[in-house]
This record gives C-alpha cells, sequence and structure tokens, in this order.
C-alpha cells in the first residue's frame, strides 16, 4: 500500500481540525440495524442497542447484555432526517464517502502479514475489500489521530485478524477516530478484533462468533445487523505503551461473558 508525503500532510491538517465524522445523536449507540438486530449466545454491548422504528425487531436479549448506560430501544428509534440516529449515520456516511482520499486500489489489508497506516483517507476499488492478518493503524503520537476507509461494496475479515492502534500520544482516552464507510456490507469472522465503526449502505452486517469491536459501532442503514456472541465498546483508551486496545481488553470481557453466561444456564 502506499503511504507517501500527501498521508503525512493530512495527519497535519487532522491535528489542526475538528473531527472529521460527526454522528450526531448516533454517537452512543454501539449497534443500529434499519432491519433490526438479532443477537445469538452472551454478547456485551457497551453502547445502545436498536432497529429502526418501522422494523424494530430486536432479538437475543438476553441472553445478550447491553451494558448501562447503554439502553436497548425495543420499539426502535427514527431512521430518517436529521436529528434521528439514522438519519445523522446516512450524513456521517455521505461525508465520509465524500473526502478526498489515497486511492489504494484493489489491495487488501494485512494480506495476512502486518501493514502499518498513519492518519488518513483511504479508498479502494475492489468488490470485496479483505482484512487477513494484523493491521496497524499509527497515531504518530496523537491521541486524537483519525481514519476513513472507503470501502464501496464489501468489506471482510478473515478469522483472528487484528486491527491495533499504536504509537499514541500518551495514556488515557483516546478521542480519535476510525471510520470505515461501506458501500454494501461487512463481515467479521470469527475471533476477529476490530476498531472502528462499521456503517454499512445497502446490506445487512454480521460479526460471527467471538469477533469483538473497540472504540467504534456497527450500522447497517438499510438492513439488519446479526451478532454472536460479541463484545462491542463505543469508547476506548490509549493505554502506557502507546497501543489502543490494551491488549488483553477483550480477552478479559471474553472471560466475563463466558462466566456470565455460565450463571444463567446454572
Amino acid at each position: 500500500m502506499k503511504f507517501d508525503t500527501l498521508a503525512v500532510l493530512l495527519v497535519l491538517a487532522f491535528n489542526a481540525k475538528a473531527s472529521l465524522i460527526n454522528l450526531g445523536t448516533a454517537a452512543p449507540f454501539a449497534v443500529l440495524g434499519e432491519a433490526g438486530v438479532t443477537n445469538t449466545g452472551p454478547s456485551m454491548i457497551f453502547g445502545s442497542v436498536a432497529g429502526s422504528s418501522g422494523t424494530p425487531a430486536v432479538t437475543g436479549f438476553p441472553p445478550g447484555q447491553v451494558i448501562s448506560p447503554g439502553v436497548l430501544f425495543v420499539a426502535g428509534v427514527g431512521n430518517a432526517g436529521p436529528g434521528t440516529p439514522f438519519g445523522d449515520t446516512t450524513a456521517a456516511y455521505n461525508t465520509a464517502i465524500g473526502l478526498s482520499a489515497l486511492n489504494e486500489g484493489t489491495a487488501s489489508l494485512g494480506a495476512g502479514g502486518i501493514l502499518s497506516l498513519g492518519p488518513g483517507i483511504y479508498k479502494f476499488t475492489s468488490t470485496t475489500v479483505l482484512l487477513n492478518g494484523l493491521l496497524q493503524l499509527d497515531a504518530m503520537g496523537s491521541n486524537s489521530a483519525e481514519w476513513v476507509f472507503q470501502i464501496p461494496f464489501a468489506l471482510t475479515t478473515a478469522s483472528a485478524s487484528i486491527v491495533q492502534v499504536v504509537n499514541t500520544g500518551s495514556a488515557g482516552p483516546f478521542d480519535g477516530s476510525i471510520t470505515w464507510a461501506v458501500g454494501s456490507n461487512a463481515m467479521l469472522g470469527t475471533t476477529t478484533t476490530f476498531l472502528g465503526s462499521i456503517i454499512s449502505n445497502s446490506a445487512g452486517d454480521q460479526l460471527q462468533n467471538g469477533a469483538t469491536i473497540g472504540c467504534g459501532r456497527v450500522i447497517s442503514l438499510t438492513a439488519s445487523v446479526t451478532l454472536d456472541s460479541n463484545v462491542i465498546q463505543t469508547g476506548c483508551q490509549a493505554t502506557s505503551s502507546g497501543s489502543v486496545p490494551e491488549p488483553c481488553t477483550f480477552a478479559f470481557l471474553s472471560v466475563g461473558m463466558m462466566v456470565v453466561w455460565l450463571k444463567r444456564r446454572r
């Protein structure tokens, strides 16, 4: 993949301006599915969960849990217009795909090895963008670095793939953003450790067994979201080692998830 002088200039520009992508009223939500949300297993969602007011069905909670202050909206939320979660997310998606970007063509992410990308806007053209391996997002010493990935069709991750932010400025809240604007659908493979907000435009999203999302959320603007024993967190922290998330964070959460599940079984 290309990473050149233009990317460095983008970093400087990002550090001097407000956040590129504003989710508005959708920001508190970890999961939004316009055609509803289906969960299997002991998922733990750190953020609100909802379908739309037109198709509000949310199933599988319990055994899934929405952790306070997150709210499970059984009647759905507004799906059109400014000031509604789906309307504001649609505006965010349109902003994301309209930004000037580095054209990465048909390249894959990770490609079975390690790939490092600085803050910037990256555009892909392949039918399916595949994350296979470790994608490191280099924050270049900032806790407010931003990345936008413009994916015109589908996003898929291979099992056990990882997205990680490295080289943050300091330990504490990471207030940057990672946005995945996906034209079709997203599917996270089993035990994928993912970072950022997925906004898919024309099809449903699926998180396979054990996949996790940190620093973000999963949103389908026109279809449903399917979960299977997942952990999703809207917020995130930079560690003293300069990484996000802390390597053990999702492991601890997954253990906690299994303990809750076993207690319910008994």
